[in-house]
């Protein structure tokens, strides 16, 4: 795999950002054809930025096994929102980013070729990609993720949910989560509705981890709309171990095109 720290300008932020990707090359004994490679966009979590999945999984040899790109964006703590008080995360996540990738690297615009993953935050993040943008997504998997914005919203102060009242305002402005387009509830309510094609959803949670009500709450909001997806629940809390064997069984589910 090459790897590609790439440093650029956002004209959606207004700022200088960062953004890892790996991208398959020809090995030693071999030649790998020149094409658009299939993509996943591989989403961090609040207190993380998007150098934690290469420093603590081996997402490169993964990568490399299924011959697929990566890019590795970081949005700070912004939930992959479009920001009350802040930068438009959601519009560079789901629009920027995929154009600015693809005019330099060759990475596939086909639906059935784009994919997102995302641990905590990122997992909520993936998940919201895959329905807001279910034209441009095949597949999308969650670990551990923070799907229950509004139980979180909820339990703010209660719990040892790492962020604020000041700081979720901030994020979502003064009427909170349901003043905005970002709860997954009512988004897959709408997505099931309409004629469209819905990208495989893959969801998975520790055990013994603090955010498995909201992994729950989601699935059993997806059975009752009849929404297909896997769910998956085994020993583990809420650390990188657990998401290196799941990015793995993730990778081993997605439905790459041979």
């Amino acid at each position: 795999m090459a790897f590609f720290d790439v440093h650029c300008f956002s004209d959606t932020l207004g700022l200088t950002i960062s953004f890892h990707v790996l991208l398959p090359q020809a090995e030693r004994t071999g030649v790998i054809a020149r094409r658009e490679f299939p993509t996943l966009y591989l989403l961090h979590g609040l207190s993380d930025d998007h150098t934690m999945w290469m420093r603590r999984t081996s997402i490169e040899r993964y990568a490399a096994a299924k011959n697929l790109a990566v890019v590795v964006p970081a949005v700070a703590r912004s939930y992959y929102q479009n920001m009350a008080s802040g930068p438009k995360y959601w519009t560079f996540i789901g629009e920027e980013l995929p154009a600015l990738c693809r005019s330099w690297f060759p990475l596939s615009a086909a639906r059935e070729d784009n994919f997102a993953a995302g641990l905590s935050m990122g997992g909520y993040g993936a998940l919201r990609l895959g329905l807001a943008y279910a034209k441009k997504f095949a597949a999308v998997a969650s670990f551990s993720g923070a799907l229950d914005l509004a139980r979180l919203e909820r339990d703010l102060g209660k719990t040892d949910v790492r962020i604020d009242r000041a700081e979720w305002t901030a994020i979502f402005g003064e009427r909170g989560v349901a003043g905005t387009d970002a709860n997954l509830f009512p988004l897959v309510e709408r997505a099931a509705k309409s004629r469209e094609p819905l990208p495989r959803i893959f969801i998975s949670c520790g055990a013994e981890d603090s955010l498995l009500d909201g992994s729950r709450a989601f699935h059993t909001h997806l059975d009752r709309l009849g929404v297909a997806h896997t769910y998956e629940e085994s020993p583990g809390t809420h650390e990188w171990g657990y998401w290196d064997r799941q990015i793995q069984r993730a990778l081993d589910w997605l439905p790459l095109r041979g």
